[in-house]
This record gives structure tokens, C-alpha cells and sequence, in this order.
């Protein structure tokens, strides 16, 4: 959480135009900036807190503006109000983050849930779920990694990932269970 108030977060703002066909240069300029944890502020200007690692990358991406052949500009900025608005905005964002991966985890769960009504309690499925819950996992790593200011959902996400490892233990359980039985074990 930020130590100093929300007036006084340094933030880097890039505002760009890129060509308005095709249509999937935008799209791809929105994806990274959402994939950066960036807000928009209004079309064209998003804006981030100000650190080295999103310097760097939103100096990449309005290279790639150019290259594209659109025209962007990157700016570091402190607002001089309504910095809390900027900051409820930022936190918001990642807040809906962490609610999809909590939203995520309750399918994850269902998941667990139907294959173990269905007695579908293979190695298969074992390492499918495995693997989703390893994608939750990194997928939390990348959305903590950009919440620097400290959004209130965080806990509630981690939750709800305890509940899916708790949940595919035990499937595990089941699975190798099953494996012994069917093995005359």
C-alpha cells in the first residue's frame, strides 16, 4: 500500500493514437495495456504507477505504436487532484481481477465437484485439474505483481484458491484410491 497520500503517487501516463484500421491494432494495443495492469483515464490515455518495470514496458509498447504507424506519447505525471479517484480507479480494476480468478476458482470447483460424481477418477483428469489450478496459481503471481496500491480483494482471491487446493487434494486422494483399487492393490 502506498505510503504516501493518493495525490502524491507518481503516475506514467501514455496517451497514443493508433491507425483505425485494421481494427486489431487497437485491440492489441488494449490487450497489453491491460495485461500491464494499466486504467484508461479516457480513449487513448491510460495511465500506471510509476515504477522502472512499467517505464520499460510502456517505452516497448510505444515503440511498437510507432512501428504500427500510430504516434504515442509517455509522460511521467502527478495529479494535482482527484489523485484518490485515480487510485479507487486503479485498485477497482485489480479488484475485478481478483473477483474473475475468485469466479474462476467457484468453476474450478464445480469442475472437481462433477468429475468426482462421475467417478472420472483418472491420473487424465488429475493432472488436467492440476494444471488448471497451476494457471490460477500464475495467474494471481501476475495480478498481485501489478497491485502496488494495495486493492482490497487480494485476500478473498487467495481464499479461494486455498479452497481449490484443498479441493484437489482431495480428488487426488480419490484418484490414487481408485488406481489401488483397480490395481488389486
Amino acid at each position: 500500500m502506498p505510503t504516501v497520500s493518493d495525490d502524491k503517487i507518481r503516475w506514467l501516463l501514455l496517451v497514443y493514437r493508433v491507425p483505425s484500421e485494421p481494427t486489431r491494432l487497437r485491440a492489441a494495443v488494449w490487450r497489453r495495456l491491460k495485461a500491464l495492469g494499466a486504467i484508461y483515464l479516457q480513449n487513448s490515455a491510460a495511465a500506471m504507477p510509476a515504477s522502472e518495470t512499467a517505464e520499460r514496458a510502456l517505452r516497448t509498447l510505444r515503440n511498437e505504436i510507432g512501428q504500427m504507424g500510430g504516434t504515442a506519447h509517455l509522460m511521467r505525471c502527478d495529479p494535482l487532484v482527484a489523485g484518490a479517484d485515480i487510485v479507487a480507479a486503479y485498485n477497482a480494476a485489480r479488484d475485478d481481477e481478483y473477483e474473475e480468478i475468485e469466479d474462476r476458482c467457484h468453476d474450478f470447483l464445480t469442475e472437481i465437484e462433477t468429475e468426482t460424481a462421475a467417478a472420472h477418477l483418472t491420473y487424465a483428469e488429475l493432472e488436467e485439474n492440476d494444471e488448471d489450478l497451476r494457471k490460477l496459481h500464475g495467474w494471481l503471481e501476475k495480478v498481485v505483481a501489478r497491485d502496488v496500491l494495495g486493492a482490497s480483494r487480494q485476500n478473498e482471491a487467495r481464499e479461494a484458491l486455498v479452497r481449490c487446493e484443498e479441493a484437489l487434494s482431495g480428488f487426488a486422494a480419490r484418484v490414487y484410491t481408485a488406481e489401488e483399487e483397480n490395481n488389486g492393490g
